[in-house]
């Protein structure tokens, strides 16, 4: 039958599914936007958890542009948290849309293998690393439907857009 895949206004930190997607930096340690949102919902160990990951790992590159790595949730609701870090934009010149697809990609990746099953995105890069809007949607959208056929396990998908812009365009593109 395959997976729902649902577009929603609203909180990210605070749904009920299994795993909810982080739109992190490369250091994992917590910025602006849906990641300090993140951080602040989950509490103090999350930022502890990261900093591990990160320690591990060459200096700001805890998690490399287009990767994806797993965290527990916390006091999030839901059971886990996948960090994914999206291109910054620079017209669109410099691998940008196979960054971007790569962050769905891995990120749905991880999450079947990881045993989650419902699983919702924000909207990567658009936010202050400027990737357009539109083009950022058609990415996703296109990115998850590819990929869910690789994932069966895989049941429910929620974009949760930030604003009106994103939210008609998401619509737009799952008709």
């Amino acid at each position: 039958m395959g997976a729902v895949i649902e577009v929603i206004q609203g909180d990210i930190t605070v749904l009920d599914v299994d795993v909810i997607v982080n739109a992190a930096n490369s250091s994992l340690l917590g910025g602006g936007g849906v990641d300090g949102a993140i951080h602040r919902a989950a509490g103090p160990l999350l930022l502890e958890e990261c900093t591990k990951i990160a320690a591990a790992k060459p200096a700001d590159h805890a998690c490399p542009t287009g990767e994806a790595v797993i965290t527990g949730a916390y006091r999030l609701s839901c059971k886990k948290v996948i960090h994914t870090v999206g291109p910054v934009w620079h017209g669109g010149r410099y691998g940008e849309a196979e960054l971007l697809a790569s962050c769905y990609r891995k990120t749905l990746l991880l999450a079947e293998k990881s045993g989650l099953k419902t699983i919702a995105f924000p909207n990567i890069s658009t936010g202050v690393y400027g990737y357009p809007k539109d083009k950022a949607a058609a990415i996703a959208v296109e990115t998850v439907r590819s990929v869910l056929k690789e994932t069966p396990k895989i049941t429910r998908v929620l974009f949760v857009c930030f604003d009106q812009e994103n939210l008609k365009l998401y619509r737009r593109l799952l008709g």
